[in-house]
């Protein structure tokens, strides 16, 4: 069965770093796009990154230009690097995919950005 396995989260200061992964098995990895979503707390869940499957990134405004999506299609995993975070950025990050007509959701990971 599909499953998709977020880690790297945790609490990070404002201006700081973190790299998320999405481990990834049950669907033929290679040739479909996977998205990070995340959800703040109180609202709605939102799209942060794309990645088609030859690897094109497509980004939300709010993170266009301090995350950086990328894949690894021999390990099955696809990657957030996040830089410069702020408070804004506190969310349940979440990977995705949309194969046979069905999302997938891994069970997310949590980013606390917090002074």
């Amino acid at each position: 069965q599909v499953q998709l396995a977020e880690s790297g989260g945790g609490v990070v200061q404002p201006g700081g770093s973190l790299r998320l992964s999405c481990k990834a098995s049950g669907f033929p990895f290679g040739i479909y796009a996977i998205n990070w979503y995340r959800q703040p707390p109180g609202k709605q869940r939102e799209m942060v990154a794309i990645t088609s499957s030859l690897g094109r990134a497509t980004y939300s405004d709010s993170v266009r230009g301090r995350f950086t999506i990328s894949r690894d299609n021999a390990a099955n995993t696809v990657y957030l690097q996040m830089n410069d975070l702020n408070p804004e950025d506190t969310a349940v990050y979440y990977c995705n995919v949309y194969w046979s007509s069905i999302h997938y959701w891994g069970q997310g990971t949590q980013v606390t950005v917090s002074s």
